[in-house]
C-alpha cells in the first residue's frame, strides 16, 4: 500500500513536471540593430532638417536601449526625456501623446506619472509588428511634444517597411 502511494505521487509530479517542460517558448520579434540606427538617424535628421536638435532612444520590447544618439548641439536632459518617452511608450503599449490625453482627462492614470522613467508628453512611438507591441522610439530636444512625435515618426516610416 505504501509502495503504491508513493508510485502514484511520483507518477503525477512527473506528470505536472512535464507538462511545465514541454510548454511552447514565446515567439518574440526584435529590431535589428541595422534598422534601430536607421530609424534614429532619420528621426534625429529629420528634426535638424527643421532647425531643432534632437536626441533619440530605441528600445526594444523590454524596454533595453537598441541604441541612443545624440544630435548635434542637443542639451544633455534630452537624452533622459527620450529614454523615458520610449520607455513610456513600450510600457503601456501606445503612443505617449495619447496618454498625455488620457492623463489629463481620466485621474486613474494621472497617479502613474510619478513611477520612475514614466512620462506623459507627446514625443514617444510605440513600434508595432501587427498588434505585437516590438519597441518604441523616444525623441526629444523639439520645442513642442507635437514636433518631437513628427520627428519619431519619420524614423519610423523610414524603418516601417522591413519590420518583419
Amino acid at each position: 500500500m505504501k509502495l503504491t502511494c508513493q508510485t502514484v505521487i511520483a507518477l503525477v509530479g512527473t506528470a505536472i513536471g512535464s507538462t511545465v517542460s514541454v510548454a511552447d517558448t514565446l515567439l518574440t520579434h526584435r529590431i535589428p540593430a541595422a534598422l534601430a540606427v536607421e530609424a534614429a538617424s532619420e528621426t534625429v535628421s529629420d528634426c535638424a532638417k527643421q532647425g531643432y536638435r534632437e536626441s533619440v532612444v530605441l528600445l526594444d520590447a523590454d524596454g533595453a536601449t537598441i541604441i541612443s544618439l545624440r544630435g548635434d548641439g542637443a542639451g544633455i536632459h534630452t537624452l533622459d526625456s527620450a529614454h523615458d518617452k520610449a520607455y513610456t511608450s513600450v510600457s503601456f503599449k501606445t503612443d505617449t501623446t495619447a496618454l498625455a490625453e488620457r492623463a489629463k482627462g481620466e485621474s486613474s492614470i494621472a497617479p502613474l506619472s510619478k513611477l520612475p522613467h514614466v512620462m506623459f508628453f507627446g514625443g514617444g512611438i510605440v513600434i508595432k509588428l501587427g498588434d505585437e507591441t516590438i519597441g518604441a522610439i523616444g525623441a526629444a530636444g523639439a520645442p513642442g511634444a507635437k514636433l518631437d512625435d513628427n520627428c519619431a515618426q519619420a524614423g519610423l516610416a523610414k524603418i516601417r517597411d522591413r519590420l518583419k
